[in-house]
């Protein structure tokens, strides 16, 4: 799989470029964002690494977690999402042209490895956060025909697209899921923890809405990527206010058992590390002489042995979490 397979990357930059736009507009003040301790491990000792659209990243001293702090609050975070040009233009002009692509690459696989996992699941009750179009839960039906698949998805419109779909649909914040709502046996999300306000929050309510062996599985990004970690203040993922959190391997542990969940499992295997580097090298950027030469010179099977040295070792800015 190639990054021009899942977005077309012309596009990608002008809805980067629309976001930037629509942060100037909507976080002009930023006398009223909130200063935070670390969201992994709670420690007040960070370092300011990245400024990047008048937005700062920092680094944890303890964890190494990179975070926005100062960050807007949970209100202007929300009028961004809903009420921007970048988000109408993400949703028909960069998702919906590549969604079939998506489907068959992303989703389809991210079903069937749920099925695999999480067999005993099967007929028991699923509920995905932040849904979307549905997609997921649509091939995961296919696989589990017995399991109850509900959709968490606060937007209207796409709320609106799970149910025509025939899903269950909670159209709310997960945060604000009830008591009697919640019992799953088992949730997922995909691409979310980064946009998160609070995710300690986030994953205490996760917690308290499973039931008794129930799990928690999720995909997000970590700050200890080799494509981020090189392309560092010029990596598309590092775009604010969308991406707020950027934990590792090693602190996604720590928040997740300081929210009460004693198992967790991290991999990291994506597969598209170094070609996002390869692709931002033939765009201008510059992540140093050795990569410069590597990408002229390296042939096919060196990129793939990269690729999966990356994958092994837990080096993938792609990273996927089981936690229970």
């Amino acid at each position: 799989m190639k990054e021009q397979d899942i977005r077309d990357l012309n596009i990608f930059r002008k809805y980067l470029e629309l976001s930037r736009q629509d942060a100037d507009r909507i976080f002009s003040d930023k006398t009223t964002f909130e200063t935070i301790a670390c969201p992994a491990c709670g420690a007040a000792d960070c370092q300011p690494e990245i400024q990047k659209h008048g937005f700062t990243y920092v680094r944890c001293a303890h964890c190494e977690t990179l975070f926005v702090n100062p960050r807007p609050g949970i209100a202007d975070l929300q009028r961004f999402y809903g009420d921007s040009e970048s988000t109408t233009y993400w949703v028909n002009e960069f998702f919906m042209p590549k969604a079939e692509n998506r489907r068959k690459l992303m989703f389809q696989p991210r079903a069937e490895l749920i099925a695999s996992r999480f067999s005993a699941s099967s007929r028991g009750r699923i509920a995905e956060i932040g849904a979307g179009f549905g997609i997921f839960l649509e091939e995961l039906r296919k696989l589990w025909p017995a399991a109850q698949a509900i959709a968490i998805e606060p937007s209207s419109e796409m709320a609106k697209i799970c149910a025509g779909k025939g899903l269950s649909v909670l159209e709310k914040m997960f945060e604000d899921v009830s008591e009697t709502e919640s019992g799953f046996d088992l949730l997922v999300t995909f691409e979310l923890v980064e946009h998160l306000q609070n995710p300690f929050e986030f994953f205490s309510k996760a917690r308290r809405c499973l039931r008794p062996g129930g799990s928690l599985f999720f995909t997000t990004l970590s700050g200890y990527g080799f494509d981020i970690q090189n392309l560092w203040e010029g990596s598309k993922s590092v775009s604010p206010p969308h991406h707020l959190n950027f934990f590792n391997p090693q602190s996604v542990k720590l928040l997740l058992q300081r929210c009460g969940f004693p198992q967790v499992e991290v991999t990291t295997p994506g597969r598209l590390d170094w070609n996002i580097v390869e692709n931002s090298i033939a765009e201008g950027r510059d992540p140093g002489r050795f990569w410069r030469t590597f990408a002229r010179n390296a042939d096919e099977a060196a990129k793939v042995d990269l690729q999966a040295w990356i994958q092994k070792h837990g080096w993938s800015s792609h990273m996927q979490v089981i936690a229970s």
